[in-house]
């Protein structure tokens, strides 16, 4: 996730300060990622350094305001116009840790998978209840949040369809290694 462009584009709308930015990435994506106050400081620090955001001085409270400049307007356009790129896939712990359990002998894959599955069904009750909430009285804000849970939704949903495969190639292992 980006959070660089991330906080470019906030600041298209107006000039804000660490905290605004901060409050208002996690007001439009819920919450579901949240962002460190350090990191979000530490990004601007960088942003100002790369010429794409500049101080604007401070809002009378102390607090030190920035705004996007216009290298900062091109950066987050060509942000927007790029799709992401799918090479390299993040690290994956469930996969990471199935992947390790079929291969010890000493663990039980079958478990691993039956207590991830109830995690990712409860995950899946949970966002499709947040949604379901979000959507009752939406308002034009609702939308982000909205988008964000349907791919909470999409993700918890593939995941346990996922982790339905690996139950049965491990009965299908199972059976190979019983034949034998």
């Amino acid at each position: 996730m980006s959070i660089r462009h991330s906080l470019l584009a906030l600041l298209q709308g107006q000039p804000r300060y660490g905290y605004e930015l901060r409050s208002e990435f996690e007001e439009r994506t819920g919450a579901a990622w949240p962002l460190n106050i350090g990191q979000v400081y530490t990004t601007l620090d960088r942003l100002e350094r790369d010429g794409l955001v500049s101080k604007d001085g401070d809002d009378g409270g102390g607090h030190v305001v920035y705004s996007i400049t216009d290298a900062g307007v091109a950066e987050v356009d060509a942000w927007f116009e790029d799709a992401v790129e799918r090479g390299n896939p993040p690290r994956n712990e469930i996969a990471i840790k199935l992947a390790l359990a079929v291969t010890l002998p000493d663990v039980d894959p079958s478990a691993v998978i039956q207590s991830q599955r109830e995690v990712s069904l409860r995950a899946l009750q949970d966002y499709t209840q947040a949604r379901k909430a979000a959507s009752a009285g939406q308002r034009p804000a609702d939308t982000a949040w909205l988008l964000v849970l349907d791919s909470l939704i999409f993700q918890a949903e593939a995941e346990v369809r996922w982790l339905d495969l690996c139950e049965a190639r491990m009965v299908q292992a199972q059976g190979r290694n019983h034949s034998n």
